[in-house]
């Protein structure tokens, strides 16, 4: 009995090598950018002082505890800062969960299968654009000369208006840029889900005279609850992060936008090339790092106490 078992494990290892070669390029990749550079989170309670090479620094660099941090925590544009960051995630999070779902199932209810791949498409083109090359095409919208103003606010009699100056208008601009860029690839997680659905609940459910509002309500958002919630827990864990190209290049750096444009990201990077002291942004780096890991824990924890198989480990 134990020889057919030991047997038995074995012609499983062999049947599984195969699988678990095709995983070791992937590991590899995710060893060298993940999980080595986290070894440089150090210089964080460093005075970092470049010598010969990165590994010789750190090794000579001077610990000074939790100074580097000082500068974070210490700054006047902090709670602004920190403010912006939050609030534009959160918005993120709300607007990345309900727009793409009901992206999802307008195209997964079209009878045109042509039309609803051009239509998928057509939304998913916006994710492979930069942001330096949406940072032109929101310029040619909203500068002094551009399309908003000549084409629609001087016919209409409002005259023009300088919009890389008006500080109120920009937090709606941004959200609705991500919105555009994101929304057509978020959407696709969720036509995953909609095509794993059994169309015999639709069939009984139309047998019982249930509208289509009544199935959409019963059958598919039940069936999305656990991708919306992992995608929600896993946005969470990047609430103190930003999309670095979206708040540096289509504002195109204007200070006077800096109110309700500055986010943490951007903060740190224009304190990075201000200054040589490498420590600091490390730091705030760090504090990104930490704050997201407890977030995304408590807020799968929570999770977990009220639905165990829609949280995420």
């Amino acid at each position: 009995m134990q020889l057919n078992n030991r047997l038995k494990k074995k012609r499983r290892g062999t049947a599984t090598l195969p699988f678990l070669l095709m995983l070791l390029p992937g590991l590899v990749l995710l060893l060298i950018n993940n999980y080595l550079p986290m070894l440089g989170g150090v210089m964080a309670f460093q005075q970092y002082r470049f010598q010969e090479n990165f590994f010789v620094s750190v090794l000579n660099s001077p610990f000074i505890g939790f100074k580097n941090f000082e500068f974070l925590f210490r700054s006047p544009a902090l709670m602004e800062v920190l403010r912006n960051t939050i609030l534009y995630n959160l918005i993120f999070i709300i607007l990345g969960m309900i727009v793409p779902v009901a992206v999802a199932i307008a195209l997964n209810e079209l009878w045109n299968q042509k039309r609803a791949r051009f239509y998928q498409a057509t939304m998913f083109l916006p994710y492979f654009l930069s942001w330096i090359v949406i940072s032109y095409l929101v310029f040619v919208i909203f500068q002094s000369s551009g399309t908003l103003n000549t084409m629609i606010m001087e016919p209409l009699g409002f005259g023009k208006t300088d919009w890389y100056r008006t500080i109120s208008a920009w937090p709606g601009i941004l959200i609705i840029t991500n919105l555009w860029r994101y929304t057509g690839y978020n959407a696709v997680f969720y036509l995953a889900a909609l095509s794993s659905i059994n169309r015999e609940y639709y069939e009984a459910a139309m047998i019982d005279g249930a509208k289509k509002s009544q199935q959409i309500w019963y059958i598919t958002l039940p069936h999305l609850r656990p991708v919306i919630v992992i995608l929600s827990l896993l946005a969470l864990g990047r609430i103190f992060n930003s999309d670095f190209g979206l708040f540096f290049n289509v504002p195109m750096g204007r200070s006077t936008l800096f109110p309700v444009t500055e986010v943490l990201d951007t903060f740190v990077y224009r304190a990075m090339i201000s200054s040589t002291d490498f420590g600091r942004p490390v730091a705030a780096s760090l504090f990104q790092s930490v704050i997201g890991l407890i977030t995304i824990v408590t807020a799968n924890f929570i999770v977990r106490k009220v639905d165990a198989d829609s949280s995420l480990f």
